[in-house]
């Protein structure tokens, strides 16, 4: 089997039993704001437009770019679906012309007409992508390996069921905006910073001891920021505090940790995969790898002069007048609050969206009340989060009635926000939620995991098993340390004694102290945390 990056997650798979081309993106993404890295604008379309499968693992733009697929892919190729809660990704292929589709179910293996053994693994946490996010498994008869991409799923004994993996593909770089985006103090920032990229790495190795593939290829990230007012966002100096460490950084990390069988898998590399475990890896030119690594400043300032028209001609075709944005969050959004217990009660406060103007009008802000489930103009309301956007992406959004802020907005990190307390998901899950079949799903959520209950044992308590953040499973995830767990799929900390959160205040861990009985429910035990 043969695996060839072509760019950030996309990956084109040649094998005996046929080929695949997943997450292909090559359009600037998120407003314009991200930029795939290293360029991967030389990469033949008509090679990827031959291949028998196509693999979208979400809806993500850095893994779904409609203006490449609408132009280079044909539409007759066979397309392979993750099985999610909402149909958004099957819509929104089928409305580019695609018309063949193969419906997978979740973690269930199925042999396609070419003899091509496949395995989609879905997570469909309010937070996961767009409401929806997998990662697939393939198997040509001789060679068997995992894409994870950014997916981060919660249950591995499937995957490792599939059979024993030769190659692991797996992103460790963060996709986010925090803490960029938020008006913290520089030290605060850096501290936060340092933090995401330390956990960001720890998460991915995780996966990848728990995985044992005999080969790991770092992929899926970071992109690169070219825009100038989000050129600070690259992470050209090897920073510490950056949450956005390159595939060198991650290899530096895996060799610290005495890992030694990941490859560096740049834009261009081919890397062979054998029966017998051995791996031939046939990277770019050297030249190429140096300029990348040792002179990223150039590197990006080249870039910048060949991709900024293509920015400056997104950004410039985002409306620059002015419409009645209340009334139209009222009639759009406000609904969408009066049914939605569970996210009102999460957020049990007030959002605020300064909309900055540009125009050298006066700025308009807007009130998200969660208390009186409504949407109006700002009346000196004390509020929680406060979100300062300008004006025509505001525009953009709400004309467009973007059923999903979080993932064309907040990714593109052109925005700043404050708040007054702990972070809290509520307020990200509503913003991703503006359509009815959004929020029937998260609702739906919420409510299954107030109603799911299956426990563990955790140094003398019993714990839920799955983690009230996102439902990781404790039991691989979670470790107990001085009377604290914490879960390592986003390193969120709770308190044994009290099932206090230590991270947000928006979660409760229902622990009690274990009975002579829960030792012979044969509950599974939470370890203790290994050693630094």
């Amino acid at each position: 089997m043969r695996i060839t990056s072509i760019g950030h997650a996309g990956l084109f798979i040649e094998s005996a039993a046929g080929s695949i081309v997943c997450d292909p993106w090559f359009t600037p993404a998120y407003f314009g704001s991200w930029v795939p890295f290293p360029d991967n604008t030389g990469v033949d379309p008509a090679r990827l437009a031959a291949a028998d499968y196509l693999y979208i693992s979400h809806l993500h733009h850095d893994h779904y770019d409609p203006q490449w697929l609408s132009r280079y892919m044909r539409k007759d190729i066979t397309v392979l679906l993750p099985e999610f809660p909402v149909p958004d990704l099957h819509h929104a292929l089928a409305g580019l012309g695609f018309k063949n589709f193969v419906q997978t179910r979740h973690n269930q293996p199925l042999v396609l007409g070419s003899g091509l053994r496949v395995q989609i693994s879905s997570v469909d946490a309010p937070l996961d992508g767009p409401l929806g996010d997998s990662g697939i498994a393939l198997d040509d008869g001789r060679v068997r390996i995992f894409n994870q991409n950014d997916a981060r799923p919660v249950e591995l004994g499937p995957i490792q069921e599939f059979g024993p993996l030769h190659a692991h593909l797996v992103q460790y770089s963060g996709a986010i905006w925090f803490p960029g985006a938020y008006t913290f103090p520089a030290r605060m920032k850096r501290t936060l910073g340092t933090r995401k990229r330390r956990n960001g790495m720890a998460r991915a190795l995780r996966y990848i001891e728990q995985l044992g593939a005999e080969h790991v290829l770092p992929f899926a990230g970071p992109a690169c920021f070219l825009d100038d007012e989000l050129w600070h966002l690259n992470d050209v100096d090897r920073d510490p505090a950056n949450p956005f460490p390159d595939q060198f950084a991650f290899l530096d990390f895996l060799r610290e940790q005495g890992f030694d069988r990941a490859h560096l898998f740049l834009t261009g590399t081919e890397v062979d995969l054998h029966p017998d475990g051995t791996a031939r890896v046939r990277q770019i030119p050297e030249e190429e790898v140096a300029r990348i690594r040792d002179d990223r400043r150039g590197c990006l300032a080249e870039y910048k002069r060949k991709v900024q028209p293509a920015i400056d001609a997104i950004t410039g075709a985002l409306p620059q007048d002015r419409s009645d944005l209340v009334g139209q969050l009222k009639e759009y959004v406000e609904p969408l609050m009066k049914g939605a217990d569970h996210t009102c009660a999460g957020v049990n406060g007030r959002i605020l969206l300064e909309v900055a103007a540009v125009d050298g009008g006066p700025d308009e802000n807007i009130v998200f009340d969660f208390l009186d489930r409504r949407v109006d103009r700002h009346a000196g309301e004390e509020a929680r989060y406060v979100f300062r956007v300008r004006r025509p992406l505001v525009e953009e959004l709400v004309r467009g009635r973007c059923a999903n802020w979080v993932d064309e907005l907040f990714l593109s990190s052109r925005l700043e926000i404050s708040r007054k307390g702990p972070y809290n998901d509520y307020v990200y899950t509503f913003f991703k939620s503006f359509s009815p079949e959004h929020m029937a799903f998260v609702e739906d959520y919420y409510a299954r995991a107030d109603a799911d209950r299956h426990y563990a044992l955790a140094d003398g308590y019993v714990v839920p098993r799955r983690c009230p953040h996102l439902q990781a499973d404790l039991t691989r995830f979670g470790s107990v340390k001085n009377g604290v767990l914490t879960c390592a799929m986003h390193n969120w900390d709770f308190e044994l004694a009290t099932g206090r959160c230590l991270t947000s205040d928006d979660r409760v861990l229902a622990a009690r102290p274990a009975t002579p009985e829960d030792e012979q429910a044969q509950h599974p035990v939470i370890p203790e945390a290994r050693p630094q």
